[in-house]
């Protein structure tokens, strides 16, 4: 009974987690079990959204009184903080919406919405709040949730949160196949030549290769979403773990710059290519701070099993993430500041300040759009930070590229051959004023 009833609720979860089309069955039993726990959540939006319900069993359904009670989120959080004041029936009492499922096919039209807002759909029936329970064949369903589209018809698979993400995709996945077109051969070129800035070169052409191929795991995920509800959810995953691992890359790539100006102006001595210096407590920085960062966004996709990049704040591990973002913009900031203000050439000031702005940028810009979206209303934070942190780290990327493959710039900088720029391949390199 007990694995009957973790397997219900695990089915419930798969539905909410994956998509707007939920499969599974209402159960009883779990619904008396966690009778708060909502079976989905959705933002609907405009004056014809439409929750329809198809079930395999009407006749099961009538016997246990089957309902559907539909919240919005501000009315059911009141409820929630008032728990004790209702008994479990006076609680259900008060839904704005409920469905009776008794047929095989039922819509519920959700109507007259101000603004798109978070709806919360419970699943009620006679034994939910009795203590007397006998156990009764469960309900085979399937539930759709639709907003309206454009021409106003339900069909629009996406919720008041996602819509626009699926075209903002597009438009992304477009923007990196023409740049790819355009630049892919001379940077590979350049790559090639193995000049000075070689594996840093190939370090962020590892990253951006990886954040292309999440844009477009995102874009089929909602290709296939927007069709059927459900999405790809391989993909979707896919998308995560490449946008995961390039985080990793770009932070390794940005830290070991940073220490390895830092320790070649204290020692005076070359550092080797993409290193830190070896000593155990540099070393040691280096593996804490990107396995810390790896463990945080790896929580962070099981505390929110939504398939996005780039979460709100609410989750603890989000929090974290946050937090080691803005104390490494500082960190980075702080060494940075001690080389420029020591600095005497202009041009090697200006290289420095340029790539500070970079590391800014990629780490400040989560934690910043976080702070702002909390301004706006809950169906617009996720794209606000979702596309806003892709588009200043693609922005920071270019900052990055231009810097290192300037060539006047770089040569003015690297004067002091690898003690002022450690990713050098090696010295012979001095005398070539070309990649």
């Amino acid at each position: 009974m007990r694995w009957r009833l973790l397997w219900a609720l695990c089915a419930c979860c798969w539905g909410c987690a994956w998509g707007k089309t939920l499969r599974g069955g209402f159960v009883s039993a779990a619904a008396r079990l966690q009778p708060w726990r909502p079976l989905a959540r959705f933002q609907f939006h405009g004056d014809h959204a439409v929750l329809c319900v198809r079930i395999n069993n009407v006749a099961v359904a009538v016997t246990k009184e089957a309902r559907l009670h539909l919240f919005q989120a501000q009315e059911w959080l009141k409820l929630q903080n008032s728990i004790q004041d209702h008994s479990c029936t006076e609680k259900f009492s008060k839904a704005q919406l409920t469905m009776t499922v008794n047929h095989t096919e039922q819509n519920l039209t959700v109507s007259q919405i101000p603004y798109p807002e978070t709806w919360y759909v419970f699943y009620v029936d006679k034994f939910t709040c009795e203590e007397n329970y006998s156990e009764t064949e469960d309900i085979q369903f399937e539930m759709v949730l639709l907003n309206p589209d454009a021409e106003g018809n339900p069909l629009d698979h996406f919720s008041a949160g996602e819509s626009g993400l699926h075209e903002f995709f597009f438009l992304l996945v477009l923007a990196y196949f023409l740049t790819a077109c355009i630049y892919a051969q001379s940077l590979w070129q350049t790559i090639k030549k193995r000049g000075p800035m070689h594996t840093v070169l190939k370090v962020l052409s590892t990253a951006l290769l990886l954040q292309a191929g999440s844009a477009f795991a995102n874009y089929l995920h909602f290709s296939s979403y927007s069709k059927d509800g459900i999405g790809a959810p391989f993909m979707g995953t896919l998308a995560e773990l490449c946008d995961i691992v390039s985080q990793i890359q770009m932070l390794y790539l940005l830290l070991s710059l940073c220490m390895g100006w830092t320790i070649g102006r204290m020692k005076k001595s070359h550092s080797r290519p993409l290193q830190w210096d070896s000593t155990p407590a540099s070393t040691g920085i280096a593996v804490v701070v990107v396995v810390t960062q790896s463990l945080l966004l790896i929580w962070e996709q099981f505390e929110d099993t939504n398939h996005h990049s780039y979460h709100s704040h609410h989750g603890l591990a989000s929090g974290l993430l946050i937090g080691l973002r803005v104390c490494l913009a500082l960190s980075l900031a702080a060494g940075l500041y001690q080389i420029i203000t020591v600095e005497r050439s202009t041009l090697k000031r200006e290289f420095y300040i340029t790539f500070a702005k970079a590391c800014i940028l990629w780490f400040l810009c989560h934690p910043c759009l976080a702070t702002v979206s909390v301004i706006f209303r809950e169906y617009q934070r996720e794209k606000i930070i979702t596309i806003g942190v892709i588009l200043c780290q693609s922005i920071s990327m270019v900052i990055l590229y231009r810097l290192f493959l300037s060539h006047s710039l770089y040569w003015e900088v690297s004067s002091l051959s690898s003690v002022t720029l450690p990713l050098t391949v090696s010295s012979g390199h001095k005398n070539r004023h070309h990649f």
